[in-house]
């Protein structure tokens, strides 16, 4: 008597494949929790924006999972709330930034010119239409300068000691410094070098007292952003290039450096942002000065950070216009050398081969 063994039924599409929402679902979910936080809003009486968003977000999250969890099952739904909660806390983080550029180049544009550029406030007073921001773009651009070329080197230096070199005691020590002084606020590096520097040893306010408390506030995120990213490379490129007979010290400076090169450059960028916009220090140090000073080791100096909060305080029209078109200024500084680090870091990065 012969057995025979069922025949398996071939899987079928509907069976591989669970039930999906379409790509069309999550917009128009946003659209219906945008209207509906629009009409709660209206019969609640909130004539806010940002209130109506939060409730069109949190609508948002609450649709997505309960749909989600009808058509695709609670797995799938579970995924869904996670990309839901992403967008809206990428929303919420863009938009205030979105809003602040625009609101700072919808009025600062209203007297940003060549003129505003290459003149200073010289004979103009705070009340009055008209002078410029020459002298705080020279002020602000040597100020910085000087503190980078304080801090980068001694960032790199320590950050390449901690990473290559360092054990024991004093490796512990420095890098305890280095966190204290990531958290120390700019007022207090500014009154450290105002009682060390003026007071005690008598010199005068300058350009170069302010890049000195500025360096301080730069240094640790310079160590810190450099530290990370030397972690980052890999140990078999440092064994490599030492089985070759290559020197630690060149293995650091041909190999380590250039394959980092990109994340220590960006967290350079990063400290210049960190002390661009630095108004206390500045306040104590550099002093205020109308005219233009291009010696930065004598005599008070002007700056874009004081000069807005000065023009602000001013509290004419005239001094607002030129305070947002300062600060316009102040971004359209940072970003183009966040562009030109891209660039370098782009033109130093090791070339990688198909």
């Amino acid at each position: 008597m012969s057995t025979t063994t069922p025949t398996p039924k071939a899987a079928t599409p509907d069976t591989l494949h669970a039930a999906r929402l379409p790509r069309w679902a999550s917009p128009l979910v946003a659209l219906g929790s945008a209207a509906a936080a629009v009409g709660i809003g209206l019969a609640a009486g909130l004539h806010s924006r940002v209130q109506w968003g939060l409730i069109a977000a949190v609508l948002f999250v609450i649709a997505s999972y309960v749909l989600a969890t009808a058509v695709e099952g609670k797995r799938q739904a579970k995924d869904r709330f996670a990309t839901s909660m992403i967008w809206v806390t990428f929303l919420l983080a863009v938009i205030p930034l979105a809003s602040l550029i625009w609101e700072t180049v919808e009025r600062g544009s209203k007297v940003f010119s060549p003129y505003f550029l290459s003149h200073s406030m010289g004979v103009v007073t705070d009340q009055e239409p008209g002078g410029g921001i020459n002298h705080a773009i020279i002020g602000t651009l040597q100020q910085v300068g000087l503190a980078s070329l304080i801090a980068v080197p001694i960032g790199l230096l320590t950050a390449i000691y901690l990473v290559e070199y360092g054990r024991g005691k004093l490796a512990k020590a420095v890098t305890f410094f280095v966190d204290v002084m990531t958290g120390i606020p700019s007022i207090v590096a500014g009154l450290f070098v105002l009682s060390f520097w003026i007071l005690i040893l008598g010199f005068d306010f300058s350009g170069w007292a302010g890049a000195m408390a500025l360096s301080i506030l730069m240094m640790p995120v310079v160590v810190r952003s450099t530290e990370e990213m030397l972690k980052l490379v890999p140990n078999e490129l440092r064994e490599a290039s030492l089985a070759l007979g290559v020197p630690k010290w060149r293995t650091i400076l041909k190999v380590v450096l250039p394959t980092a090169i990109g994340g220590i450059t960006t967290g350079i960028m990063l400290a210049v942002a960190r002390i661009a916009g630095e108004t206390a220090p500045v306040l104590l140090l550099v002093w205020v000065n109308p005219f233009i000073n291009t010696n930065p080791f004598d005599g008070a100096q002007g700056s874009l950070p004081l000069y807005i909060y000065q023009q602000y305080a001013a509290g004419s029209e005239a001094s607002y216009d030129r305070a947002w078109a300062a600060a316009l200024a102040l971004i359209g500084f940072i970003m183009i050398l966040n562009l030109v680090a891209r660039g370098i870091a782009r033109w130093k990065a090791p070339k990688t081969g198909r």
